[in-house]
This record gives structure tokens, sequence and C-alpha cells, in this order.
């Protein structure tokens, strides 16, 4: 499957098989700014008792660990490991949610080598499986738009069904797990990079990663930002420009 394939979606109806291939823990040991990218067109996969919702990953923004040799005080790890934020400090791979205002939830993937406390924000999925479900889950038209079912941090957490009390700390990468980020071939080739959206500090860095014009991603659609080749050189460099 090649990038600009998503057009359209499949699976209104839930289903019990979980689409493609475990990840590797290997893939999220690495620095936030170089896994964020390539998270891009992978699945956010939850097996629920009403079936299998999944989302493709479409946005995300990094967030660096104290350790970083650039600070980034927006990151919840900035100042060091707390009970709340314990699970970014953990292994790679694990699910971190919080609260926000008390009201809804948003989901990070902790990565990186355990007590560096590196981060990723999910902030926008394309639904792909158990539609029906999430527009439930939303109290939704189930024939609403997909951007109003996962276009969003909050939205994609409660669209398919996650909370802090339920879901932080589980292994992404369980086979047992009943939340799961998983790879079915979906190919991305370029990537927007942008200054992230939402936060009051460090808003200048250019961490905020999106698949160029898919209607799902959130945030103003004229933020300025550079499409470049998903490669390694070319992010890094970037990034320290």
């Amino acid at each position: 499957m090649e990038q600009g394939a998503q057009k359209g979606v499949k699976g209104r109806n839930g289903v019990n098989q979980m689409p493609g291939k475990l990840l590797k823990r290997t893939f999220f040991e690495d620095a936030p700014e170089r896994v964020a990218p390539r998270l891009l067109g992978k699945l956010l996969v939850h097996k629920t008792a009403a079936g299998v919702v999944a989302g493709r990953i479409v946005e995300v923004e990094a967030y660096l660990g104290p350790h970083h040799k650039t600070p980034d005080p927006a990151a919840h790890s900035h100042r060091g490991p707390t009970p709340r934020n314990e699970v970014l400090f953990g292994p790679a791979g694990f699910a971190y949610v919080y609260s926000i205002y008390g009201l809804y939830y948003c989901m990070n993937f902790s990565c990186e080598k355990e007590g560096l406390g590196g981060g990723i924000l999910l902030r926008a999925l394309e639904p792909v499986t158990g539609i029906a479900q999430m527009a439930r889950n939303r109290n939704l038209d189930p024939d609403v738009a997909a951007c109003e079912l996962t276009g969003g941090p909050g939205r994609l957490c409660q669209a398919l069904g996650l909370t802090r009390p339920a879901h932080n700390g589980l292994d992404l990468l369980d086979p047992r797990s009943p939340l799961q980020v998983r790879d079915d071939g979906f190919r991305v080739t370029r990537v927007l990079v942008t200054r992230r959206i939402g936060i009051r500090h460090a808003v200048e860095l250019p961490l905020r990663f999106s698949l160029p014009g898919n209607e799902c991603v959130s945030g103003p659609k004229k933020l300025e930002g550079r499409s470049v080749f998903l490669r390694e050189g070319s992010i890094r460099k970037l990034i320290r420009s």
C-alpha cells in the first residue's frame, strides 16, 4: 500500500482479527524525534468486547526527555520521573495516558531506552476498523466525517475507548495486550514537519509530524511547515536547522 491510497476507510463494523503485524521493541528504542515520523502509517489497534477498533496514525508530536541537549519544557518528563509520568521513564513501547481538564484523555507512547523519558503524543488517527463503534463511543452519527471521530488527541482516545485507569502502562508490543501498535504494510514516503500546537513552551521546535493532505490531521490547516521525504537524514537536518 502506498501513501495517498488511504482515501476512504474500511471496516465500519467491528471485527475480531488484529490487522497487520506487531511492531518490535527496537522500533521504539530510539530518540522521539526519530521514532515519531516513522510511526506515521502504523495502526493503533484496540481489542474490545464489541470487537476490534483500529486507526491509522496520521499525526504525532515528539517530546524530548530531560537528558536531551535541547530543553523541552513542554514535555511531561521535563522535570524528571513522578508517579504520574513514570511510564515515560520505563521501557519503550508502553502506553502513557493522562487526563486534561479532568474531561478528556490523551495517549503517548514511551520511547528511547529505559530511564530517558522520551515520549510521542498521538494527535490524530484515520479510522480503519470498527468505525461504527467509534461513532457510538463519541455519541455521533455513524456516517459522520472521519475527522470528527479521530481528528485530535482527545477525540481519538474517546473513539477507541481509551482511559488512564484502563490503559495507562499497557505494553503496546505484547501479543496478549488489548492495545497494540501494528504494521499492515502501508508505505509513507513524505512527511509534513511543523512546530507543535496547543502548547505554551518550546513552541518553536519542529517536532510535529503528519501525513500531508490527510483529512484527519488536527489543528490549523495552514500551519507553516515543510514536506520532506521520510529519510533519516532529511528529518534530522530539518530539526537541527
